[in-house]
Parts: C-alpha cells; structure tokens; sequence
C-alpha cells in the first residue's frame, strides 16, 4: 500500500460560508472517496480564476457543492487512484483538469476526485509547474474561436490578449491558421503578446489604438473575441466586416453589442476526452506559454483572491504541492 493510500486527510482551503476573501480558511478534510468513473488527482498547482470568486460569492456553485466547499476548477498533479471504469489513465501519470462540476470538492486542495472524462495527460512542452493554470481558459479559448468558425487565413482580433484567456486564445488561433491582431494590456501586455506570436499588438491603453487598428487592417477583420467590455471596444466593433461575428465568454459584463448585421455569439468552455485530445493537438503543435504573473501557496487563498482584483498579465496560480 502507498503512503497515499494510507491518508485519509489532507490540507485543502474551503469556505463555510458566501463572502469575500476572508471566508477562505486552510483546514484538515477528509480526502475524498473515488467513483468508478473518477481519478483521484494528487493536486501539485491548481488555477485561480474569476470563477472562483463568483463561486466564493455564491453566485456560481458546482451542483451538489455542499458547505465546507473547496474551491477551484483548475488543476495539474498526477494520479494518484482510479475508478473501476476508468482505461485510459493509470497511477503516476502527470495530468491537468478541468474540474468545474465536482461536488466532491475543488482543487484548493491536496487532492480532488476529477471524473476522468475531465483529465488529460500534460503535454510535454508545458511545464507542469504551469499546467494548473491552464484549463479552464485554454478550453474556454478554444471554444470562442470556435463559435467564430473562421477559415485559416481570416483575421481575427481579440481583446483583452494578454489576459488569463486572452494569451493562450492569441497562441491557439496562430495553431488555426488565422491571423490576429492583438489588444492587450500596456506595455508589458504588448510585450507578453508579440512574444506570442500576434501578427499586430496595440494597446488597449491607448486612445488611438482603434485608428491604428483600422490601419493594420483596412479590409476590416473577420472575427472579433472580446474577452472584456468598455469604450475601447465599443470602437473597436465596427472593425468588423459585413459578414464578421462578434464572440464573448458569458459573464462579461456588460454583454458586448455587433453592429447592425454582424452576428453576436456567447460561448462557454466546453470538455471532454474529444475537446481535450483537440486541445492537446493543438499545444503540440509548437511552443506554447502559459504565463503566470504570481504564485501563491494554498494557505495564502484568500490573498491570491484579492491579487485578482488589481491588473496583472496572464493567470494567478496557487502552489499545493
């Protein structure tokens, strides 16, 4: 019997009750119990993400969550036991994890039962000290893009490249052939987001960036992935070409508007072994970043919580292992 086997608590940070940060408090739980379709994954970093704080407010809670909740979808580790049904995942592999429906608690912790239609292997260019923050995004990313279903060679402009969803959309959309033109998020942002590999980087910052745009792109772009609302886009839409399509993740706020004739789509992220295996192709294909601005240790939550309300590049990450 491993020494994993053997525990039956672990550290994990939970709330006990809907509020701000200062619910989150580190405590010992019970490791949970695997289902026949589930892993056991032995968290090394897990994300942290706005989704959290919506489900911290109480405003987004996985079904049958029940207080203590721990908190977190996003996670890396290795595998630690496997359900009876469970083929294609053995003890010792490296993984990452989308795991938002999961009433058996999250990732803000040691360990988290993940069913494995939710788990694929890390793929060995991407650190697995990075992984953790990827998931949610990555896949959320990836289902924008392809709510647009632009053919390679279309141009597409995001915004809000250099956040959490936006650098790693920027990187999948070069894997899709597509051209893009990049808004991110002042001068660090437009560095982060050159180095990606966008074709054209402004910044979001400044008052011309939409003249500028318009001059990179005199045709007009094809698709548009706003990440975010407010003045710059409102301006930035009517890049748009007659037939282009505006996409945005649901929950931002308030809900970007196309111009008359252009279509308007909401998306979420969607998984599964398909859409994981895809998105794993698709980081394969070459060098792929996931950039974390900071890295905090479970115990420190709560502050990892408050870092997200100020600016920052990329993901926040919490280090468990």
């Amino acid at each position: 019997m491993s020494r994993d086997e053997q525990l039956t608590s672990m550290r994990a940070v939970a709330f006990d009750e809907f509020g701000g940060p200062e619910v989150l408090t580190a405590r010992t739980l019970p490791i949970p119990q695997v289902a026949d379709d589930e892993i056991l994954l032995k968290v090394w970093t897990a994300g942290v993400g706005v989704w959290d704080v919506m489900e911290r407010q109480g405003q987004l809670v996985p079904e049958g969550a029940t207080f203590p909740i721990v908190p977190g979808s996003d996670a890396a580790g290795s595998v630690t036991a496997v359900g009876a049904t469970v083929d294609d995942l053995s003890v010792g592999d490296v993984v990452y994890a989308y795991a938002f429906s999961r009433p058996k608690g999250g990732c803000y912790a040691e360990y988290a039962a993940v069913k494995a239609d939710y788990v694929t292997r890390v793929p060995e260019n991407v650190p697995i000290e990075h992984a953790g923050a990827m998931p949610t995004d990555a896949l959320t990313a990836l289902a924008g893009l392809d709510a647009l279903e632009l053919p390679a060679g279309s141009t597409v402009l995001v915004f809000g490249a250099s956040g959490g969803q936006g650098h790693l959309a920027v990187q999948l959309a070069k894997r899709l052939g597509l051209r893009v033109v990049a808004i991110a998020s002042g001068d660090e942002g437009v560095r982060l987001v050159s180095r990606l590999g966008a074709d054209v980087v402004l910044d979001g910052h400044d008052a011309a960036t939409p003249t500028r745009a318009g001059e990179a792109v005199p045709g007009g772009v094809d698709g548009l992935l706003a990440m975010a609302n407010g003045p710059m886009l409102a301006r930035l839409v009517d890049l748009l070409k007659p037939d282009g399509t505006l996409a945005y993740p649901h929950g931002v706020q308030p809900e970007p508007t196309a111009p008359a004739g252009r279509g308007a789509r909401a998306y979420d992220g969607t998984t599964g072994p398909d859409q994981l295996r895809r998105l794993n192709h698709l980081i394969e294909s070459g060098p792929f970043e996931i950039h974390v601005a900071e890295t905090f240790p479970l115990a420190e939550a709560a502050q990892a919580h408050r870092r997200l309300q100020a600016p920052y590049l990329g993901k926040i990450l919490l280090r468990v292992r």
